[in-house]
């Protein structure tokens, strides 16, 4: 998964936890759908209600709210071991612990999960049930649909606004959990011989995250598999219409981030 571009590279992102991908699946919606909020037209209103349709169904598919304390109680936890550390920055650590606490504390105080309630929203349900027909939300399949869509702008934002906001914990929650993680690793400068790239993983503390940073002026792109013990990147040229992805032969210089926390 690609993420976020800075100083003039493309961060490349692979999970290797159920818990982790879920976590970036989510965050990629938060983000899609704050982008989307941020516009008035109709077009913009149908995809910002996929993708509140699409949060609804990754956190209906298991106990979201139950593995995001679980990853807030082991941050926690690792957390406070770093703070008998003396080498670590402890007024910043202290500064993530309070976050931590105070995600919790929201988690626990708040009994249903963030986002039930929406799951009787009469318009939302029409909609979610005709998004798995290819174009099944065609003005003539749904005019409730298309009677709110001819609302003024403001009006769709401020439901779409409300809406959206029923996430608003999970949102935070999974936030933070993703840059703790993220900010456990300093970055290494590597190099893949003839675009190849292997190394062993410890098992006393399983790997969360392989982050590879990667120059935005190489035409290439990684592939990135990992197992329990080992992963292994590949670098590729990404080809075109009429040919197929394929290695390259060039040795590769790129940063490495393998985040254990």
């Amino acid at each position: 998964m690609m993420q976020d571009s800075t100083h003039g590279t493309v961060v490349y992102e692979q999970p290797l936890s159920e818990r982790i991908r879920t976590f970036l699946r989510l965050e990629f919606l938060f983000r899609r759908g704050r982008y989307l909020l941020q516009q008035e037209s109709p077009w913009a209103s149908r995809l910002t209600f996929e993708v509140i349709i699409d949060v609804m169904a990754v956190l209906g598919r298991a106990d979201l709210k139950k593995e995001i304390i679980k990853e807030l109680e082991r941050h926690s936890a690792t957390l406070y071991a770093l703070s008998r550390n003396p080498r670590v920055a402890q007024e910043r650590l202290q500064e993530v612990r309070d976050e931590v606490h105070s995600m919790l504390q929201a988690l626990h105080d708040r009994d249903a999960t963030p986002g039930n309630e929406l799951r009787h929203n009469e318009l939302l349900n029409a909609v979610r049930q005709r998004s798995s027909i290819p174009a099944g939300t065609c003005d003539f399949d749904l005019p409730a649909f298309h009677y709110w869509l001819e609302q003024p702008g403001g009006q769709r934002l401020q439901d779409l606004n409300d809406w959206f906001s029923a996430f608003g914990s999970f949102e935070s929650s999974v936030g933070l959990c993703l840059r703790i993680v993220r900010d456990s690793a300093a970055a290494t400068r590597e190099v893949a011989s003839s675009g190849f790239f292997q190394r062993n993983l410890g098992s006393s503390t399983p790997c969360q995250m392989i982050r590879v940073a990667l120059s935005r002026e190489l035409p290439l792109y990684p592939e990135i598999s990992a197992g329990k013990q080992r992963f292994a990147i590949r670098f590729l040229h990404p080809g075109d219409a009429a040919s197929r992805p394929s290695q390259t032969g060039e040795d590769v210089n790129f940063e490495l981030r393998c985040c254990i926390i």
